[in-house]
């Protein structure tokens, strides 16, 4: 298993657990800092790395009137407020071609969404700017189909890669996980994460906004660990119910701690400590 560089962590090479956490998208500065902060302290406090995520723009909105965050701009400038105030790297979604550049200049981790990880210009630019890329697979795909993403990656030079599952399309405003996802590409030989609260999302199951299912994260999260995941990615909040985007899905802050805590005492037995 290969080590991924991101800013001063060095992540996989079949170590322990790493966390990718914040909102789903940027709020205001004040209070996405305080998200930040407070889920710092708690990979802290349970021994883990922390890379903080935020959208600096929500571009794949089940409605064009639903908040997307202050855009690429003034959102890199808060996201490189958060980097040097909390000293911890960022990642953040690339949309488009256009948004390599500038966001490579803040970012850690270039995160190519599961829309557009068939994205070749998109996957190929990302990858030449020798950040660390996340990239998510498609609710369309099967697993195996990412070594072509994988690929490409390659193509450019860039060993610093990590693939998310945040599970597949089934049937109509609902997603499942399928745990051979993750042996399948841990394969590859890159980091695999797991999506814990995407992967509970119900995409447009509010009609013009998606639903979600958080009551079921922590035991998805169990479940892919056990199946020996190298990190967990989760959206969290102080209090969803007043999110901006994606609320039903996010974790409560207040229960990341304990939901952590289990899961590191997992991966300790599926890595053999």
């Amino acid at each position: 298993m290969k080590e991924v560089k991101v800013g001063n962590l060095t992540l996989g090479g079949g170590k322990g657990l790493f966390l990718m956490a914040g909102p789903c998208v940027i709020e205001s500065p004040e209070r996405t800092l305080e998200i930040g902060r407070r889920a710092k302290a708690i990979c802290e406090r349970v021994g883990i790395p922390y890379i903080f995520k935020a959208s600096f723009d929500k571009a794949n909105r089940s409605s064009y009137k639903s908040f997307r965050g202050p855009g690429l701009e003034e959102g890199l400038k808060i996201l490189a407020h958060i980097k040097k105030e909390l000293q911890v790297p960022v990642v953040s979604d690339i949309h488009s071609i256009e948004q390599i550049e500038p966001a490579a200049e803040v970012l850690d981790v270039l995160q190519i969404p599961a829309f557009l990880c068939r994205q070749t210009d998109l996957v190929y630019g990302a990858a030449k700017t020798g950040k660390a890329i996340n990239i998510k697979k498609g609710q369309f795909l099967a697993p195996n189909d990412m070594i072509n993403v994988v690929k490409k990656v390659e193509e450019a030079g860039n060993p610093n890669l990590m693939l998310t599952e945040r599970g597949a399309t089934f049937g109509y405003n609902n997603l499942v996980v399928d745990m051979r996802s993750f042996p399948i590409m841990r394969s590859f030989d890159y980091p695999v994460v797991f999506d814990a609260t995407h992967s509970v999302q119900l995409p447009g199951g509010a009609g013009t906004s998606s639903s979600g299912q958080r009551e079921f994260v922590p035991y998805l999260s169990r479940a892919a660990v056990g199946a020996g995941v190298d990190g967990l990615f989760m959206e969290v909040h102080d209090n969803p119910a007043e999110a901006l985007s994606d609320g039903p899905n996010m974790v409560y802050l207040d229960k990341l701690e304990a939901m952590l805590m289990d899961l590191v005492a997992i991966d300790k037995i599926v890595k053999g400590e």
